[in-house]
């Protein structure tokens, strides 16, 4: 049988998520080149540590905001910049390849706009929960908490197509219970920061949004309190 004209053998990432990925890597690319002088001269060694200073969430500078109900764009804009910025080419490389997995599967169902609000406000969700936990703890920066929340839509989906299956929906969640499993024995092993709080409320962030994001997510949702009514 021949295939239609314009059928892919794969299906094609979905535009916003290619963005994301691009808008990180892009800024990898030239923080690397940079610290290898191949572009910006000599100052652009120093790239990454300025953009860190300047875009990275720091819960003192949170504490500070919220003791003084003061709020600085420059400082607020932190809590979603930080997802751009990362420690090193390794780094970015894993979140990035994380974000066109999560979000190819993710994109394929939400729409462009709910895949874009999943991944920034579980971004600031992450951020904020790091501050709530954390007291003085190191900048937090990096995509993860923005890929744990498409890991949290992820999941909603999962959760629901079980419910509809009449199958087990605790198994939507092994995922996460495999990835924070991971976390944990890498940390006792080697040591590390608590930044996983950010991931978790990164990930809690995307399953809730996803009652409301999702397609037909409200109804679902609507349906089962009626249930419990």
């Amino acid at each position: 049988m021949s295939q239609p004209e314009h059928s892919h053998p794969i299906n094609p990432l979905p535009p916003v998520v290619v963005a994301l990925f691009l808008l990180i890597a892009g800024i990898e690319i030239v923080f690397t080149l940079g610290a290898r002088g191949i572009v910006g001269g000599p100052e652009a060694i120093g790239w990454r540590i300025a953009a860190l200073q300047r875009y990275a969430f720091a819960d003192e500078i949170f504490s500070w905001m919220l003791a003084n109900n003061i709020w600085p764009v420059e400082h607020v804009i932190r809590t979603v910049t930080y997802l751009f910025v990362h420690g090193s080419f390794t780094h970015a490389a894993f979140a990035g390849v994380m974000l066109l997995a999560l979000g190819k599967m993710v994109g394929e169902v939400f729409s462009a706009v709910a895949t874009l609000a999943v991944f920034l406000l579980s971004g600031i969700a992450g951020a904020l929960g790091y501050a709530l936990f954390i007291d003085g703890g190191p900048p937090l920066f990096g995509a993860f908490p923005g890929v744990y929340g498409l890991i949290g839509a992820f999941t909603f989906l999962l959760w629901t197509r079980l419910g509809q299956m009449g199958a087990n929906q605790a198994r939507a969640f092994t995922m996460i219970g495999f990835l924070l499993g991971i976390q944990l024995l890498f940390g006792l092993l080697f040591g590390g920061n608590k930044d996983w709080i950010a991931d978790v409320g990164g990930f809690a962030a995307g399953f809730l949004l996803s009652f409301v994001l999702a397609p037909g997510g409200w109804q679902h949702l609507l349906s089962k309190l009626r249930k419990r009514d």
